[in-house]
């Protein structure tokens, strides 16, 4: 961790609620002048996608799983090199992952593939990281250890099924049998190593369907934010304003002495306004460092 050179971490996996936590951030950074330097999670994926579907017939040959959501298929000791680097002297190396078509014009290369590595800008405030392992604590590497805020973004498990069978059936083409098998493979990683990261977390995220989801394989439409709650879990009561979040966010109430529940149409302003302070202590800070 650094006074110096802060990073913040949100950690989830894919569909818990990605646009409006990028969205909240931007918006924080923007009113607050703040450079960050955005590193994507998938950038640190140890293979492209046309290595990764080669990979993973190879361990299914074997007889074992291979997952983006588990080590094995993650350049996590680079995550970790990097982390340490940047807090301690604020340089790194960072690439990008080129998920599309779009991207893939941007820089005249094919989607699945990655961007050289190439050295951080040395004019930024602060490292921001969002990804499947901004917490992962394993035998090999302690990536938590070097993260100043580390938030959690996740939906319940039978909600964030319901939304990758939405998304993998209607986008990408898949059966919903192909889409519950990818679950089933993913669900040994999902438990060991992104689960336990949300109890390092300062902050959690977490929606919740006011709807009937007890079977997630027969649900046609993704619960809506208008039919959700998100309960906020505070690591330590003691950095949360409880009564000032009560004021602001309409229709908020207290579940626990550290869970704040919101509306879910309210979770980007709810994020601002927990996380607006927090962000701001780290730059008073990091001005008296120097």
């Amino acid at each position: 961790m650094s006074d110096a050179h802060p990073i913040i971490a949100v950690t989830g996996s894919s569909g818990a609620g990605t646009s409006t936590v990028k969205q909240a951030f931007e918006d924080i950074f923007r009113r607050g002048g703040i450079k960050p330097v955005v590193v994507e999670g998938d950038s640190f994926h140890r293979y492209d996608r046309k290595e990764m579907r080669a990979e993973v017939v190879k361990a299914e040959e074997k007889g074992v799983s291979l997952t983006h959501f588990g080590p094995e298929a993650n350049c996590l000791d680079r995550l970790e090199n990097l982390f340490q680097t940047y807090a301690e002297t604020g340089k790194g190396e960072k690439r990008y992952y080129i998920h599309d078509e779009a991207e893939g014009a941007k820089f005249n290369q094919p989607p699945g593939t990655f961007t050289p590595w190439e050295e951080i800008d040395n004019d930024n405030d602060l490292l921001f990281y969002e990804g499947l392992h901004g917490g992962v604590v394993t035998d090999e590497v302690n990536i938590a250890k070097f993260v100043d805020m580390m938030i959690g973004v996740v939906p319940v498990i039978n909600l964030e099924w319901i939304q990758k069978i939405k998304r993998d059936c209607t986008n990408r083409g898949y059966s919903q049998e192909a889409v519950v098998d990818i679950i089933l493979k993913r669900l040994p990683d999902y438990i060991h190593h992104i689960t336990p990261q949300f109890s390092r977390t300062h902050i959690n995220f977490q929606r919740v369907p006011l709807i009937d989801t007890s079977n997630p394989f027969v649900m046609r439409e993704i619960p809506t934010p208008d039919e959700s709650l998100i309960v906020i879990r505070f690591k330590d009561p003691a950095m949360a304003d409880f009564p000032y979040y009560l004021s602001m966010l309409k229709d908020s109430f207290m579940s626990r002495p550290n869970n704040l529940v919101v509306p879910a149409v309210k979770m980007g302003l709810a994020m601002e306004i927990i996380l607006t302070p927090v962000i701001d202590e780290m730059m008073v800070k990091k001005r008296q460092r120097g």
